[in-house]
């Protein structure tokens, strides 16, 4: 009897035994695909920490711009609204012609504006002496006061139009 018992003793170690020796190489593949996932992760790790020095350095030189803008950035977000951005967008997108324009059109005739002011001046002087002569005729006078009637009565219609 204590043999058969000591015979299904060992059997049941036997049993554990292989069970064991089971677990033990489950616990090694686990333990190997662990110890790959920590080498990735320290990879990972490390650029993460690359990243984040730069990000923090990019950070620290915005950050004096960013606060001072700070207040200016609320008051436009609160005052802007999208058609405004919208527009505003459209206003750049003119704007390389819009300089052109200014540069080839504009300014070239405002560095002309100096010499014109002497010459409409000359020309009101002799339109003046012109009127003075014609007012010398004999006859415009009637002609003079009836044209002066009718630009009034022109202007007054004018006038209730608007």
């Amino acid at each position: 009897v204590v043999s058969v018992r000591a015979g299904k003793a060992i059997d049941d170690v036997e049993v554990v035994s292989s069970r064991a020796g089971s677990s033990i190489d489950q616990v090694e593949a686990v333990s190997e695909r662990a110890t790959e996932v920590v080498g990735r992760t320290t990879g990972v790790v490390d650029a993460a920490e690359a990243q984040v020095a730069r990000l923090l350095a990019l950070l620290d030189s915005l950050e004096p711009s960013l606060t001072k803008l700070q207040p200016t950035l609320q008051a436009l977000a609160d005052t802007t609204h999208p058609d405004e951005v919208a527009s505003l967008v459209r206003l750049v997108d003119h704007l390389p012609e819009l300089t052109s324009r200014v540069e080839n059109d504009v300014l070239p005739v405002m560095t002309t504006l100096g010499s014109v002011a002497p010459d409409v001046h000359e020309l009101l002087s002799v339109s003046r002496e012109l009127n003075e002569m014609l007012a010398k005729l004999p006859g415009l006078g009637r002609i003079k006061r009836r044209i002066e009637a009718q630009q009034g009565e022109d202007d007054a219609e004018g006038e209730a139009r608007d």
